[in-house]
């Protein structure tokens, strides 16, 4: 856990760092170039530049060589838990002798070969003390489909640990489905630490650590001080049609997982505590690899909705992304960082009044430096309401058929971008941004045809072996 705390302490240290100052290409800042480039481009639609070749779809984009392995559970046995037996309160009370028993009972059908455990309607309240900085909930073992009956919920006792895991999974092939799992951000304690900070950020409703083949479907998860759900060190993770919602630091934190999949859930008003992402990847010197972000819808998010510091083959698909009115976004839609690699296409983002960054419903924040792959970043029919798009001190972007409507497609210190048939807008709030306001480049290089400003081509001069600065960037436009 504490691993995630310096994490996130150091992501937020950065994010801080580039929000304040960001640098875009119009700023009278002076940003270190990348050097020159030597690789080739093609100047025709279907350029090819210094990032590896790429096996692609017919949408031209990467094609997807994985998948997450949902859970095989082996036997048929089913067992509905039995209350009256282990005398097992479902009023929301007793919190004590709910947890002992009801773990108790979870353990007996574990033990007798059950493979299918039913917890049955109603409040279970759970909750125990287990050092100065952990609290305890309920554990389920593996080869196992915990199902929750129709109205049962499973709450965390009110606390002052900085630290819970409300359902902990232990073992492989799990399967979590149907329920309601609920923290007590609005009756915790925050006691302070050593330290004395009093985030208490690692509250979460279902933890994975180590765990393979997890399937996380049709549950609720709310009100935790931490993570609806924080996947550590995991393979093969499924979330599907999920609710995550009114969590003070995230809906899910990916801190170490490979071949996770989250489709069609919806995530919305997390915020409390930094990050405060629908899904925050990031797992420093862990792996985060194939993950796929698809059909999901975002809302009133105070961080932003997707943020990637970490992982590879990262695809971000057919996402609907709101900012939401009454919200404000910290840093924006989609965050990414240049040692990354990144899908994102055919995903709807609607801005309100933008973040730290601006209007940005995409940027890949850097450091500069080398990117540790050769891949490109592909940006794809993406359409960007009030908001748009920037990339810097980075290399390879493959941009096509986007619409950012009312704000600026950019790049700075960048080499080998591809932009084909983009359309940007001029701002309906804004009407005297026009000089100087749609595409901006500083120290850019790369090959562009058939972008749009409005309903004319606009033609933008990238060179494949020369950076392009426009002038107005240096004048300070």
């Amino acid at each position: 856990m504490k691993s995630l705390s310096y994490a996130v302490l150091f992501l937020i240290c950065i994010f801080n760092t580039s929000c304040s100052e960001t640098n875009f290409p119009g700023d009278d800042v002076d940003i270190e170039g990348l050097g020159d480039s030597d690789t080739e481009i093609t100047t025709d639609t279907d350029a090819v530049y210094g990032a590896d070749v790429e096996n692609l779809d017919d949408d031209g984009l990467p094609v997807r060589l994985f998948s997450a392995q949902l859970p095989i559970i082996t036997g048929n046995r089913e067992y509905i838990i039995e209350l009256e037996r282990w005398d097992i309160p479902n009023t929301n009370t007793d919190f004590s002798k709910t947890t002992t028993n009801l773990q108790a009972a979870i353990d007996w059908a574990h033990d007798e070969g059950y493979s299918r455990v039913i917890l049955p309607s109603g409040e279970y309240l759970v909750g125990e003390d287990v050092n100065d900085i952990y609290y305890g909930g309920i554990e389920v073992h593996g080869n196992t489909e915990f199902v929750f009956s129709e109205g049962a919920v499973l709450s965390i006792h009110a606390n002052d640990k900085w630290n819970y895991c409300v359902l902990s999974l232990n073992g492989d092939n799990i399967i979590v489905r149907d329920g309601v799992i609920k923290g007590e951000r609005d009756t915790h304690v925050f006691t302070a630490r050593e330290d004395g900070k009093t985030a208490h950020d690692e509250g979460h409703g279902i933890c994975l650590k180590g765990n393979n083949n997890v399937l996380i479907q049709n549950m609720e998860l709310h009100s935790l001080t931490g993570d609806g759900s924080l996947l550590l060190d995991s393979n093969d993770v499924t979330f599907i049609d999920n609710t995550i919602y009114n969590n003070r630091r995230q809906g899910i934190s990916i801190v170490g997982g490979v071949r996770v999949e989250i489709r069609d859930n919806e995530i919305h008003h997390i915020n409390g505590t930094s990050p405060q992402f629908g899904i925050d990847i990031e797992g420093p010197g862990r792996i985060d690899e194939d993950i796929l972000i698809q059909d999901n819808y975002f809302h009133h998010n105070a961080g932003g909705d997707i943020v990637n510091a970490t992982g590879e083959n990262v695809y971000i698909l057919d996402n609907i992304m709101e900012q939401g009115e009454d919200s404000k976004y910290t840093d924006g839609p989609i965050v990414s960082w240049h040692k990354t690699h990144n899908i994102i296409a055919r995903n709807t983002v609607t801005m309100i009044n933008g973040s730290a960054n601006g209007r940005l419903g995409y940027i890949q924040y850097s450091s500069g430096g080398d990117k540790g792959h050769n891949r490109a970043t592909f940006v794809h029919d993406n359409v960007m309401n009030n908001c748009g798009m920037y990339m810097y001190k980075s290399s390879d972007a493959d941009v096509r058929r986007n619409q950012f409507l009312g704000y600026f497609l950019a790049f700075s210190d960048f080499d080998n971008v591809i932009l084909v048939d983009n359309l940007v807008t001029y701002s309906e709030e804004h009407t005297n941004l026009r000089y100087c306001w749609s595409y901006r480049f500083k120290n850019a290089r790369g090959f562009a045809s058939g972008n749009s400003l409005g309903d004319d081509l606009e033609e933008l001069p990238l060179s494949e072996t020369d950076p392009y600065t426009m002038q107005c960037v240096l004048d300070g436009w």
